[in-house]
């Protein structure tokens, strides 16, 4: 049987482990996929960089559109990143009539719904398995391996550069700038990291969960992103007192109301799996009603590992290469005219529980007057410490840290008690508010 001719879009760190894999493991995958598969032409800006990657055998472009245009290409392979020319050459593929396998976890959140029409009008297959979480295949397991359960929450440390800043600043006391510099200085983070910090990266992929899981339209816009800038060393090591560790969350949750769909700081109980993933490492914790909890570990970033999942995409529309289109796994795990209306919620609808840092005046009835307004709201609390003047301020201080965890209420309920606490005269500095979630 002829060989599945693949075309690559972008010869970079996931062009190049891709093709490497690829090559490396050839016959392995010929003996998964039923046939060859074979990159015949690759496009790149830098000609001459490409053709030390991929030798001299194989067609190297500087024009991306002669790969997507060309009548022998079965698969076209987009691992250029961004959200303009590479929606143009996947739009461009998928009218041509070839399936498509990307990683942009960008494009798919923001235009997903755009591409996923086109190629269920054309009859072709848009994989992504590399856009979320890199080696750990989290889209297969949602789409494939949970499809007979109903999904209640996804909740995910799904950004690498994040997760490493984190860790080193809970294990070393580093402060926010220290552990980044240190994730440039290892080449986990780029020279303009915003995308990663702010929580741009896991919004997208966390936009991706949400589709999948629960069978709505991708709604980044919708989603709610807040990311680790503006996280204390000081929090950092209260939670590890109190028994948590604070992760950027990609969280994805099933309600009667509608969905949540957010990207946050959040404190997890240590003894959560989930806490204890460290470094650069991501995980994904499933709730299903017949599995159960399930958890996905896997690298977060990486050349061949990202390559891992693209191949896995690859090998799987070699399989379904000729089947009938209404026979394949819909791109968003349920049918296309079966998907939700189900509305992602505000923020100030969600409902979740906080851990609070007031710096206050060391004075009685200070305590009483914050946990009054928490009460009056109907806002139980689960704990409250009180830190020692002295240990916060040092010898002779009039000021000290109340740090507050609560039971679940709903966001703009805590907003308003939140506002009347910073009111409070003896209440000194912006208050720290982090939500918590306990993932049972």
């Amino acid at each position: 049987m002829k060989p599945i001719q693949v075309g690559l879009l972008g010869i970079g760190t996931v062009g190049s482990g891709t093709f490497n894999v690829l090559k490396r493991n050839q016959e392995e995958i010929k003996r998964r996929a039923g046939r060859g598969i074979e990159v015949t032409m690759v496009a790149a800006r830098n000609l001459d960089k490409a053709r030390k990657v991929v030798g001299a055998d194989i067609v190297v472009v500087d024009d991306p559109f002669a790969v997507v245009n060309h009548p022998e290409i079965d698969i076209v392979v987009e691992v250029m990143g961004g959200t303009t020319l590479a929606k143009d050459l996947v739009m461009q593929a998928i009218a041509q009539g070839k399936h498509v396998v990307t990683a942009n976890k960008a494009l798919l959140a923001e235009h997903g719904n755009e591409v996923f029409a086109a190629a269920q009008a054309k009859g072709v297959m848009v994989a992504f398995e590399g856009a979320v979480a890199v080696s750990i295949p989290i889209i297969k397991a949602l789409r494939e391996g949970l499809s007979g359960n109903h999904i209640e929450w996804v909740a995910g440390i799904i950004n690498g550069t994040t997760n490493f800043i984190l860790t080193q600043m809970r294990d070393k006391g580093q402060s926010f700038g220290e552990a980044l510099r240190q994730a440039q200085d290892l080449g986990y983070a780029e020279a303009d990291p915003t995308f990663d910090i702010e929580g741009f990266d896991a919004a997208h992929k966390a936009t991706i969960l949400s589709a999948i899981a629960f069978g709505i339209p991708v709604q980044f816009e919708k989603a709610y992103v807040e990311g680790i800038t503006k996280l204390q060393a000081v929090d950092i090591a209260y939670a590890f007192n109190l028994g948590y560790r604070i992760k950027l969350l990609g969280i994805a949750k099933r309600t009667t109301e509608g969905v949540e769909l957010r990207v946050h700081p959040t404190l997890i109980p240590a003894k959560r799996l989930l806490a204890n993933v460290d470094g650069s490492m991501n995980g994904i914790m499933v709730k299903s009603d017949a599995a159960g909890i399930t958890m996905y570990y896997g690298a977060g970033a990486g050349s061949e590992q990202t390559g891992s999942a693209v191949i896995a995409d690859i090998v799987d529309v070699t399989r379904l290469h000729t089947a009938d289109p209404a026979h394949r796994v819909p791109h968003l795990a349920f049918q296309p005219d079966a998907l939700s209306d189900l509305p992602v919620l505000p923020m100030n609808e969600v409902v979740t529980s906080y851990y609070l840092r007031l710096r206050v005046a060391d004075q009685a009835g200070v305590l009483a007057n914050v946990t009054g307004l928490l009460a009056q709201a109907g806002i139980s609390i689960d704990a409250v410490l009180q830190r020692e003047a002295d240990e916060v301020g040092g010898e002779g201080s009039t000021q000290t840290d109340v740090i507050i965890l609560t039971h679940d209420t709903r966001e703009g309920t805590m907003n308003g008690v939140l506002a009347q606490m910073q009111a409070l005269p003896t209440v000194l500095a912006p208050i720290v508010r982090i939500r918590k979630e306990e993932l049972a």
